[in-house]
């Protein structure tokens, strides 16, 4: 067996062992203490999990104790807020971030800036940018996208 040979049957191998792993997911006492602790009203229907919901649920507990009290308080609201939306609301949410995933990198930045300096604007001033926005009928809406998207797209 030549060497470069040897090398692919153990990428190949290593790789298989990864998906196995990954497959198995994560083990409770493979927790971290501060995991289990924070994780504990779940850990009678842990080993139930399916393999990607454990992993994903122990990287929302590692980002939460990574988080300050103000982090936390605002992941607190955001969390009440989506308990009380419907599931046609929790679908449309879930949509409008999976398109805002898909934008490329420039775009998505731009909505971001978009995005704070509306929020650091006085409240009188954000409702009547929202009147204004409500007021304008579709085909204005349009032209407004594709300016910004022409803005946007400029070298």
């Amino acid at each position: 067996m030549t060497r470069a040979s040897r090398f692919v049957a153990l990428c190949v191998v290593l790789t298989a062992f990864a998906a196995g792993a990954h497959a198995q997911g994560i083990a409770w006492e493979d927790l971290s203490d501060a995991q289990r602790e924070l994780l504990a009203p779940q850990q009678q229907s842990w080993s139930q999990l399916d393999p990607a919901r454990q992993q994903q649920i122990a990287r929302g507990a590692e980002r939460w104790l990574e988080m300050d009290g103000r982090d936390r308080a605002a992941a607190r609201d955001r969390f009440q807020l989506w308990q009380g939306m419907t599931d046609e609301q929790r679908a449309a949410a879930r949509e409008r971030y999976q398109e805002f995933r898909r934008l490329p990198p420039n775009e998505r930045a731009q909505l971001l800036e978009n995005y704070r300096r509306y929020r650091m604007m006085p409240p009188e001033q954000r409702a009547q940018l929202r009147q204004r926005f409500r007021e304008l009928t579709p085909d204005q809406r349009r032209v407004l996208r594709n300016q910004r998207l022409q803005r946007l797209n400029r070298p």
